[in-house]
Parts: structure tokens; sequence; C-alpha cells
């Protein structure tokens, strides 16, 4: 079965990072985070992955040579322009000549639903669609889907206004969809999944949906993106995605050749040849490869990519530092800012929810 995965988008919530790699390049714990979603639907019996290309196509292309991720087949599709979700999906399945019953994924997913289980209901209910659903506290961002008891769609209401929302249940972003669906996506023109062809599926009561409570996550925005590999450690996805490096003490993973003179507190990842100098204060963080944490420098709830330096003083604190970057001596970076690889934070400098440097 071929899974389509759309990554097309440019990670605006994401920037400056994103400027130099997609986002689902981005490493969750210590690899990408399109290969957690890979490794997942390797498990559910998906055995070609189509990767929906628009945005920096090359790095995909560039990473994975071999044409193999995960153990599965991997078709790039590369879109020459924007086709919006269901433009997109249909044509990464035509790029790569998808036949019979497929599965749709947001990129930006990290999940441990039942896929076996949402395409076992998809064959009893004999629908041309199906969604996996999860419950959110607040799901006026997300497309809502009210169902019969059956689970036959009634409706899809895309991002309704806080408080009118008539379920908590959203669109997990993970479909079952059979080829005749293909047919209502005019090809080679922008066209919403979400708008368009989920309503005219549900009108013809032909659109299903499964709701689930496993464990499910967008990774769009800085602290989502932290969760994600915080959620890991900690186990609430159980072994599965741990790191590929020893466990030195519960919820905490230290790579080969690492030094760590300071203080580190669960969950926590510290990458190969990595350095925390005496004083350093480091907890519920993942330091890439070949950081650098002064002394006396904090580190919390944050994601610092390979080669970065945290200075002597300075503190880190929801935030995501790109590779290379370099926060200077006394510098203060909160707020779930982001700083873009190879930036530089000047000393005693303070950014708060800052994105930096801007554009």
């Amino acid at each position: 079965m071929d899974a389509v995965v759309l990554l097309g988008g440019e990670g605006t919530r994401m920037r400056p990072l994103t400027y130099d790699t997609p986002k689902q390049m981005l490493p969750v714990v210590d690899r990408p985070l399109v290969e957690h979603v890979a490794e997942w639907l390797a498990l559910h019996g998906v055995d070609r992955l189509v990767l929906s290309l628009g945005y920096r196509p090359d790095a995909f292309v560039e990473a994975y040579p071999s044409g193999r991720l995960a153990g599965l087949d991997l078709v790039f599709a590369i879109e020459p322009e924007l086709l919006d979700t269901a433009g997109a999906v249909a044509f990464a399945a035509s790029a790569a000549g998808t036949e019979g019953r497929f599965v749709v994924l947001n990129g930006d997913v990290l999940t441990d639903l039942d896929l076996t289980e949402l395409i076992a209901f998809h064959l009893e209910r004999g629908a041309k669609g199906s969604i996996a659903l999860t419950p959110v506290d607040d799901p006026s961002a997300f497309g809502v889907v009210p169902t019969a008891p059956d689970g036959r769609v009634l409706a899809f209401v895309e991002k309704p206004p806080p408080g009118t929302a008539p379920t908590n249940l959203i669109n997990a972003g993970v479909y079952v969809l059979e080829p005749s669906v293909l047919e209502r996506i005019e090809p080679g023109r922008r066209v919403s999944i979400e708008r368009q062809t989920f309503p005219s599926l549900a009108a013809d009561g032909a659109l299903f949906a499964l709701a689930s409570d496993a464990y499910w996550l967008d990774t769009g925005t800085p602290a989502k993106f932290v969760q994600a590999s915080l959620d890991i450690l900690e186990r609430r996805r159980g072994d599965r995605a741990l790191p590929r490096v020893p466990e030195t003490a519960p919820g905490v993973f230290v790579g080969p050749d690492a030094i760590v003179s300071g203080s580190l507190a669960p969950p926590a990842l510290v990458g190969a040849g990595s350095v925390l100098h005496a004083a350093s204060d480091v907890a519920a963080a993942v330091l890439g490869e070949n950081v650098q944490v002064g002394a006396g420098a904090v580190v919390r709830s944050s994601v610092v990519l390979s080669g970065a330096s945290v200075a002597p003083g300075a503190v880190v604190d929801r935030a995501v530092l790109g590779a290379g970057a370099v926060v200077g001596e006394g510098a203060r970076v909160s707020g779930w800012s982001v700083v873009r690889g190879a930036a530089k934070v000047e000393p005693g400098a303070v950014l708060e929810a800052a994105r930096f440097p801007e554009a």
C-alpha cells in the first residue's frame, strides 16, 4: 500500500530555521521528523512512501539518495507549483502511479494512531474516504468533524470560531482513500481536501471517521516541536522512537564522547561530542552533536541543534537554536524564540518570543 505524505509547506511558524531546512527534516530527538513518520507507517502495512514535495525538495532528495526510507520504497513527487492539499495528493498519486487504496498523512503530524484499525474500519463501512479523529481542548484551529453513531461524517467544519464547534473531535490529518476520490480532484489546479473534497464526499454519505485517543501531536510550532522530542524521552510513546544512544539514567540519554560536568536533569538528550561545562544547568532539553554549554549557562525546555554553543552565563529557556548558532555570554533567549542556524546572539542580548534574525 502507498502512503502519500504531504510535505510541501514552507514551515512559516518555524522560521527562520525553515529558511534553510524544511520543517520535516528538522530532528526530533536524533533523526528527522520525516523518519519518525516513515517508521510509523511501516508498522501498518505501508510498503511505499510517496513524498509530496514543494518547498526545498532538494533537502529530501539529497538526504535519501538510495530511494529507501525506514525500509520503505521512496518516491519523490515534486510539485511545479503548490496545488493545496487535495491538488498535492492527486499530483503525488499520479506521479507515483499509485493504484488501489492508499493512505494520506499530513507531514507535520507525529502519532501512534492504529492505522491498521482505521483501514479495517474503512473496509467495513465500504467508505470512499476515512479520516482519523483526535480530541483536543480547543478545536477552533482545526477541522472539526461531527459524525453519526456508525462513523458517517455529517459535516466537515474547517476552523470554526471559538465556542461554536459541534464537537472537540478534529481531523487528525491521517486518511484512507479509495482511488475513486482522485476523480473528484481537478488536476493541475489548487484544491483543498479539507474545504472541497471532504465536504463533497460527506454530502454523498461516502466519508467516515474513526476517533482515537492515541498519541497525536501537530509539531508545527516551536513549543510543539520541542514537546515532540521531550515526549519521546519521557516515554509518552513507549520505547518506540527512543534515541539511538545509551540511556545513562532514567530519561537521560548521552551520546559517545560527550562530557557532562554540569547538572543534567531528565528528560534530556546530549548528542555525541557535546560538552556541558562545570556549573552549567541543562534540563528538559535536547542537545545535538558537538554542542557547547558554557560554565554557569542554563538550557531548559529547548532544542539546541548540532554545533551550536551557549556561552557562559547565558540562558536558553523555551527556545530552538539552529545548527551552529551562538548565544553570547550573559544573553537570554526565551519565550519560544527561534534562532537561525549559524546566527550570533550578542553577549547580554535579550530575545523574548523572537525570530532571530528577522527576515
